[in-house]
């Protein structure tokens, strides 16, 4: 067995079990075998591709795990929820506020800004539950890369604005819970502008020549810290100009 296949298996089993694993750093050394970690996880999960996550858009939490680059993780319908989230689908959870972007056309060639706003249909207000198979969150870039940088689930909002009524870089986010302020930021926490981490992704995704599609859901990246989450509460996020998304923890018991 490969150092690789291990990898695969310690955080395969930790999403089984719901039992967190020690880090996967010590088996993989590089962000390259990380990704091919995530593309065999991926491999294994059934259902349909929705869309990509971006992470690490902020430069202090770039700071932190010591890189230079946002990380990408892939949707699956499962993924989606609606009004309530199951905790006990989850390790980990936490949750942050990003906008959304909905694809009108495929993202293969000729990528600029202008192309990738062109590309998109829609923006939409966005809840992310991220979740970590990796013990107490002890992550670096290789860990998160390699566990579908740390994807759990998502909501989306009702609102859906064309980019010419709406501008991303231009919004705030409050976000509260159980009706406490817990977290709050504007677009230009998202890599400075939103459009610049879709632009990323867009780069990034048809280098590994799977490219972003019409149709597909683009988490673009959070515009506030993200916060633990608490059964029984809910999450509500108000992004300016854009409307809000709510999400209620269900308790397990």
């Amino acid at each position: 067995m490969t150092a690789i296949d291990e990898a695969v298996d310690r955080l395969a089993d930790a999403a089984l079990t719901g039992k967190p694993c020690r880090p996967v750093r010590d088996l993989i050394t590089d962000v390259a075998a990380a990704y091919e970690v995530q593309r065999r996880l991926n491999a294994r999960r059934a259902g349909a591709v929705t869309g990509r996550k971006i992470g690490l858009t902020s430069p202090a939490v770039q700071r932190q795990l010591g890189v230079d680059q946002p990380d990408f993780g892939v949707l699956f319908a499962d993924m989606e929820v609606s009004g309530t989230a199951a905790v006990e689908r989850l390790v980990q959870p936490k949750v942050e506020a990003e906008i959304a972007f909905v694809l009108a056309r495929d993202l293969s060639e000729d990528l600029d800004l202008a192309a990738v706003r062109a590309a998109v249909d829609y923006a939409t207000p966005a809840l992310e539950i991220v979740d970590s198979r990796i013990a107490n969150w002890d992550i670096t870039i290789i860990d998160t890369v390699a566990d579908n940088a740390s994807s759990g689930l998502y909501v989306l909002g009702s609102e859906r604005l064309p980019l010419s009524a709406f501008e991303p870089v231009e919004a705030t986010m409050r976000m509260d819970a159980g009706g406490r302020i817990v977290s709050e930021g504007n677009g230009a926490a998202c890599l400075g502008d939103p459009l610049n981490a879709l632009l990323w992704l867009a780069h990034t995704a048809r280098d590994f020549g799977d490219p972003l599609r019409a149709g597909q859901v683009i988490l673009s990246g959070a515009l506030g810290p993200m916060v633990p989450v608490s059964p029984g509460v809910t999450v509500r996020a108000e992004i300016s100009g854009l409307g809000a998304v709510a999400v209620t923890f269900e308790d397990a018991s």
